[in-house]
Parts: C-alpha cells; sequence; structure tokens
C-alpha cells in the first residue's frame, strides 16, 4: 500500500532555492499582493531582490543586467497593470534576442473569471499571459502547484536555448503558499547543451564562395555571440582580407580602428559602405536579420542587392534564413561555431591580400571621424552633440560601457564615435525603446561595479525612466546619467520639420511657448546623487572628470542643440510622408 504524500516547504522557498541553484543572484520587479509571498521568501535568501518603482524600469535593467552578463535577467511582476506596465521593457529584450525571465503574480487560481481585484478580464476569459504571447518565446501559467518547479526550468532553459529571448511565468498568488510534496521531483537545468554547428561540407561551400568572389563582404549582426566567435570571424576577415560591415546592434564586435572595419550599413550608415554592399558578389551574413533601417528599407538603389549578389545567410534562428532576402546558402547554426568551422576550411589555403580596398577603407573611415571631430572641437553652446562626443570619448577609460537610448546618443555614437576594443557599447535594437537607456544602465553597472558605465540619454529618453535615479542611488551604483538635452524629442522633431516645414507636439515649451526643462542636475540631487549642471562649454569635462573621479550615482544635464544624425542611406517613412509608395 502506497503512503500518503507528506508535504514540506511552500512552492515560494522552492522556486527561490531552485533559481539559486540556476545561478540567480539578482531579481528586479516590483511588489504586489500577488507576490509577497515569493518575496517574503525571497528575503530570507542570499539573492538580492533590487526595488525597480516602476515595471518597465525592473525590466530594462534585467535587460542590461543580462546583456552584460550573459546570464538571463529575472523581473518580478504583479498582476494586471503591474505585468502590463512592464510589456515594454520585456519586449525590448525580446526583440533583441535577450534572455529574460519575466515571473508574474496573478489573482487566484480559484478566482478565474469572476473579476478579482486587478483580473486582466473584460470581453474575454481572463488570461493575462494572452498580452505577452505576441513576443515572448513562451508563456506558462501554472495550474498545479506540483508544476512549478517544471515550468521554472522550462523557462530558463528556453530563454537561454536556441536563439535567446523573453518568457513569462504566469502564477496564481495562492500557489505560492501552497506545499509541495516531500518527494517532488528536483529540475535542474541540462548542465552541458550541443549547439547546432556547421558541417565541413557546407563549410568548404561557403569558404570556396568567398575566395572565389571579387567583392566579398562579411555583414555581421548581433548574434555572434562570445569572444571566441570574434575572434575566429577576425582571422578569417584578415586571411581572405574580407571587409566587414555591422549593423547597429554589432558595434564593437570587431574594435572600429579595425583596417577590415567599413563600419554600419544602412539609413544612419556610411555611404562608403552602403556603395560597396550595393556591388558586392558574395556576401556572409552572420547573426542579422537585415532589420529595415540597416538595409535602407529593403531598397536595392541605397544598401544590399540579391541578385545579383549572392547571399550566404547563417543565423541559430531558422525563421532569419531568407526572411528579407533570397539566400543561396542558408546555414542554421551557433554563429560562433559557424564561424570557427569556415576558418578552418580556409586556414590551409593562400591568404588574399587588397591593399588598395584597406586603403579606401581608412580613407573613408578618416574622414567619417575627422569630420566628426572638427565638429566636436566647437565651442558654441548649446554644445553641439559632435562636441558632447568628443569630450565623453576623451574622458572615459577604455573600458567603459556605454548604455544608449534613442536618437543622437544611439545613432551618432554607431556613426561617428570611435569605440575602444576594451569597451561595450549597449542599446536598443529591434524596438528602438526610448527610455532603455537609463533602467538598462543600472543592470549593467550592478553586474559590473567596477566599470565605468555611462547612461548617454536624451531629455527624453531620461524622462521616461526617472525611476533608474533613485534606483541608482538605493543600490549605490556609481552610474553617470549624462543627458543629451535639447528640449525635444529632437530626432522626430528634425524629421518633422524637414518633411513639414514645422514641429508641432514634438519640442517641451512652457504656458508662453518657450522652450522648457527639467533641471535634471537639481532632480539628480534631490534623489542623492551628484548633480552636475553645464552651463558653458569647458563645464562638461570638468563634470565628467569629477563623477569618475568620484565613483558616486552622477547627472550631467547639458545642453544641446538639436540638430539631425547624418543620414547617408535611406528610410523610406521620407517617401511615405511625400505621398510616395513602391509599386514592388
Amino acid at each position: 500500500m502506497t503512503a500518503p504524500a507528506t508535504f514540506g516547504r511552500t512552492a515560494a522557498d522552492a522556486m527561490v532555492e531552485q533559481l539559486r541553484g540556476y545561478g540567480v543572484e539578482h531579481i528586479f520587479g516590483t511588489c504586489g499582493h500577488t507576490n509577497i509571498a515569493l518575496l517574503d521568501a525571497l528575503g530570507r535568501s542570499d539573492i538580492e531582490f533590487v526595488i525597480a518603482r516602476h515595471e518597465q524600469t525592473a525590466a530594462h535593467a534585467a535587460d542590461g543586467y543580462a546583456r552584460a552578463t550573459g546570464k538571463p535577467g529575472v523581473v518580478l511582476m504583479h498582476v494586471g497593470p503591474g505585468m502590463m506596465n512592464a510589456v515594454t521593457g520585456v519586449a525590448t529584450a525580446a526583440l533583441d534576442s535577450v534572455p529574460l525571465v519575466a515571473i508574474c503574480g496573478d489573482i487566484p487560481s480559484y478566482m478565474y473569471g469572476r473579476h478579482p481585484h486587478q483580473e486582466v478580464n473584460l470581453h474575454a476569459d481572463a488570461d493575462q499571459t494572452a498580452i505577452y504571447r505576441p513576443f515572448v518565446k513562451r508563456a506558462w501559467q501554472v495550474q498545479r502547484v506540483e508544476d512549478l518547479p517544471r515550468f521554472t526550468e522550462r523557462a530558463f532553459w528556453t530563454a537561454t536555448a536556441g536563439r535567446p529571448g523573453a518568457v513569462l511565468l504566469d502564477v496564481p498568488m495562492d500557489l505560492f503558499s501552497r506545499r509541495l510534496p516531500d518527494n517532488a521531483p528536483a529540475y535542474p537545468l541540462p548542465s552541458s547543451a550541443t549547439r547546432p554547428d556547421l558541417t565541413p561540407a557546407d563549410a568548404d561551400r561557403i569558404a570556396a564562395a568567398l575566395r572565389g568572389a571579387d567583392r566579398p563582404l562579411i555583414y555581421l549582426g548581433g548574434g555572434l555571440g562570445g569572444p571566441e566567435g570574434r575572434h575566429a570571424l577576425r582571422e578569417l576577415a584578415e586571411h581572405l582580407d574580407i571587409p566587414v560591415a555591422h549593423s547597429l546592434m554589432a558595434k564593437g564586435s570587431l574594435p572600429d580602428d579595425h583596417p577590415l572595419v567599413m563600419g554600419m550599413t544602412g539609413f544612419w550608415g556610411l555611404a562608403e559602405t552602403n556603395a560597396y554592399t550595393r556591388d558586392a558578389d558574395v556576401v556572409l551574413a552572420i547573426g542579422t536579420r537585415f532589420a529595415e533601417t540597416d538595409a535602407s528599407s529593403w531598397d536595392p538603389e541605397y544598401t544590399w542587392r540579391f541578385p545579383p549578389g549572392r547571399l550566404i545567410q547563417i543565423d541559430i534562428d531558422p525563421a532569419e534564413i531568407g526572411r528579407n532576402y533570397p539566400v543561396e546558402i542558408g546555414v542554421v547554426a551557433d554563429a560562433g561555431l559557424a564561424v570557427r568551422q569556415i576558418l578552418a576550411a580556409v586556414r590551409g589555403t593562400p591568404g588574399t591580400d587588397r591593399p588598395r580596398l584597406r586603403e579606401q577603407i581608412r580613407v573613408a573611415r578618416s574622414e567619417l571621424f575627422a569630420a566628426s571631430a572638427e565638429r566636436g572641437r566647437s565651442d558654441e553652446f548649446p554644445l553641439r552633440p559632435e562636441r558632447i562626443l568628443a569630450d565623453v570619448r576623451a574622458a572615459l577609460p577604455a573600458s567603459a560601457v556605454l548604455v544608449t537610448d534613442v536618437g543622437w546618443n544611439k545613432n551618432g555614437v554607431a556613426q561617428c564615435y570611435p569605440l575602444p576594443a576594451e569597451g561595450r557599447f549597449i542599446t536598443p535594437g529591434g524596438a528602438s525603446t526610448m527610455g532603455f537607456g537609463p533602467a538598462a544602465a543600472v543592470g549593467v553597472q550592478l553586474a559590473d561595479r567596477d566599470r565605468v558605465v555611462v547612461a548617454l540619454i536624451g531629455d527624453g529618453g531620461m524622462s521616461a525612466q526617472l525611476p533608474a535615479l533613485p534606483m541608482a542611488v538605493e543600490q549605490g551604483l556609481p552610474v553617470i546619467f549624462l543627458v543629451m538635452n535639447n528640449r525635444a524629442h529632437g530626432t522626430i522633431s528634425d524629421l518633422q520639420s524637414s518633411n513639414y516645414g514645422r514641429s508641432y507636439g514634438c519640442d517641451f515649451t512652457d504656458p508662453d511657448g518657450n522652450p522648457y526643462s527639467p533641471d535634471f542636475a537639481a532632480l539628480g540631487r534631490a534623489c542623492g546623487a551628484d548633480g552636475y549642471a553645464i552651463t558653458e562649454p569647458g563645464d562638461l569635462a570638468a563634470a565628467l572628470k569629477s563623477a569618475i573621479e568620484r565613483r558616486r550615482p552622477a547627472v550631467i544635464d547639458v545642453p544641446m542643440v538639436n540638430e539631425p544624425v547624418p543620414t547617408p542611406g535611406h528610410w523610406n517613412i521620407k517617401d511615405i510622408y511625400q505621398g510616395k509608395f513602391s509599386q514592388d
């Protein structure tokens, strides 16, 4: 006769122990009546709960932490408005293939459909997971307490396996407090997993195509992975003397000063780079989805031409192979492993030498950076954006991390900021989320307290994520929030002015129509951070020096003129505004 089951730990206690076993050290989030049982269990563990004051802030901070560490970020949310507040942050991570586990409390399991307090239920049966399903890799809604450990393991595995991404684990609040059977099985994560690789035969085919090309090109996206893949890519490019172009997300994968790095493609890309892409006869595309702005709205007059160009595409997600362009060779594989296989296939063959191409790249890149540096010498005040970037580059240590938002702070850095080899550039790509920078920088700094981390953001982005300031202060994190303040949603204001002759609804003004801005430096001081108000050109360099030395949270408010980022490529929204459209 089978002995009756005995019950021990609560599901919340068991979940915390499971998270500790998975290496979770920090959880970002907010409290609510549906998750306080889990918070109570966390309070008795060595996992640190980072209070964020707003769920979007929590999600961006967890995202930044994940990008900095390579480990999944974890965000804890409350039912209804709490989990809806986090949608933008979780979706930002999802669209940039960042591993993130979102855990959300839900209404009691026995009250579904009765519309208890804060349940998402109006015209359909209650299912708050449906809000997340369009962008997460998977959403689990726990129905039985016995399933929580298994679903937790599935969530962490799914977030990190294959193409990384965000997942949702939805837990009715009563299940956290119920007790698990003593004999409930443990669900450890697999200790290792085989990732898809490139076969030697396919590596030989790709190597032969690259060797036989007259104008080969390697196009790099954000999916290459760790240092081994980057080292192999560099050796492959150098052996065959193949130029390397990159997407926004891939800046820094190879050093900016490498003689084969052509720079970014597309709308904000270098004119020389876009010209080369149009006539490249063989393109090896690695870990990229050919995003619209990186591909000039897929218009062959400006960037890529397939055909006549031949495309070889490597991606771990089969859905990306051939999504936007016809592919001659498509490979579903881990990008880093695949590059190493191609390198092995060419290593025994004679190298290639294209000195004229290297000189063309050198001249084009030198002209780009020289022109930016020349504009950056201006003592005009408010400061020109190039001057701000020049002062930042001169002041920061080579290992500093730049976490950007949207606008000049993202596109200008990607285009003309010479990133040191030891540095990092972290930016929102797929969603291009305003407000990402301040909160993500806090997560990045928490992952590495010793590095200098700068949130390079506009006044719109800072205003969108003010809770990041007290979060940095509470955690004792020396994030430098540098606000490029043009008193407007500047990029959109410029876009509207250029297409409609005026800007309306994009600029911040007081009741009399005068330009308006909060005093961000004073706001920083009010939150307990250092605050620096820049009032003349020389102040910025001094403020940066002080902030770096003091190692305290700091806000630097820099008045900036509103001028557009140069756009050598094309984005067809301009055609749309002018009433044009494609017949294709």
